[in-house]
C-alpha cells in the first residue's frame, strides 16, 4: 500500500476520472506526490488556504511508467512534456528539436495506469525551454531537474488506478506558510541553475542530437 498526497484549494474525497486539465505535464490525470510537504506547497495559493488530501493506493497490479528508472533519460520526460505543455517555439532549432524528440523519444505513456516523474513548475519548465533552444546540454538539463528539491509526481492516468484510490483525510494548508515555501523553492532552483558548473567538452546539446540523429538508446544520454 502506497500513501500519496494531492495539494488543492479543495477537499477531494473522490477524484473523478476524465476530469481535469489536459495541458498538464503528462496530460489528463490526477496529480499527486509521495511528499506531504510538497503537496502542501502545491495546495497553497497567494491569498487562500488549501488542503493536502491524503490517500492510499494499492498499485501492485497496476502498470507503472517510472521515468526515473535507468531505462529512460531526461529526454523521454521532455518529449512527454512537449506533447502536453505549450512551449514557446520561436526558432527553427526549437521547432526541429520538438519534432525530432517527439518522433524518437516519446514513450507509449498513455497506456500506463500510473506515471512517476519530474514536475515542471515554472522554473523547471523554463529549463526545458532552454534545452530545446540550444542553451544548455542534456547533462545540464538533467542536473537542473534536481535543483530546489521539487521531487516527483505520482500521476493516476487510468480508470483502474482511480478505482484503487482510497481517501483517508486532509490537512489544512496555511497560505501564509506554504505559499512562501513554494516561492522560496522556485527562487532557490533558479539561483542554483545560474550557478551551475561550467560546460564540459563531452556535453551533448540538441544541435548535436539533430546532426548525429542520436536515438533514445544511446548510452551517452544516460
Amino acid at each position: 500500500m502506497r500513501r500519496i498526497y494531492h495539494g488543492s484549494i479543495n477537499v477531494i474525497e473522490k477524484p473523478t476520472f476524465g476530469i481535469g486539465k489536459v495541458r498538464n505535464d503528462y496530460g489528463l490525470g490526477f496529480y499527486c506526490t509521495e511528499d506531504i510537504n510538497l503537496a502542501k506547497e502545491w495546495g497553497a495559493s497567494r491569498d487562500k488556504n488549501g488542503y493536502a488530501n491524503i490517500y492510499e493506493i494499492n498499485d501492485d497490479e497496476l502498470t507503472i511508467l517510472n521515468l526515473n528508472s535507468p531505462n529512460y533519460s531526461v529526454l523521454h520526460w521532455l518529449s512527454i512534456l512537449l506533447e502536453n505543455r505549450i512551449f514557446d517555439i520561436t526558432t527553427p532549432l526549437a521547432k526541429e528539436a520538438k519534432e525530432y524528440l517527439l518522433n524518437n523519444f516519446l514513450p507509449q505513456y498513455k497506456s500506463f495506469d500510473i506515471i512517476i516523474g519530474n514536475r515542471a513548475d515554472d522554473s523547471y519548465f523554463s529549463f526545458a525551454q532552454d534545452f530545446i533552444n540550444g542553451a544548455i546540454s542534456v547533462r545540464q538539463l538533467g542536473n537542473a531537474m534536481k535543483l530546489g528539491g521539487l521531487g516527483n509526481q505520482y500521476v493516476l492516468k487510468s480508470k483502474k488506478a482511480f478505482e484503487r484510490l482510497h481517501y483517508l483525510r486532509n490537512e489544512i494548508v496555511l497560505s501564509s506558510e506554504y505559499y512562501l515555501k513554494k516561492e522560496q523553492r522556485d527562487h532557490t532552483a533558479r539561483r542554483q541553475y545560474f550557478d551551475q558548473e561550467k560546460i564540459k567538452r563531452s556535453d551533448i546539446y540538441i544541435i548535436q542530437i539533430l546532426n548525429e540523429e542520436i536515438k533514445a538508446d544511446d548510452s551517452r544520454l544516460r
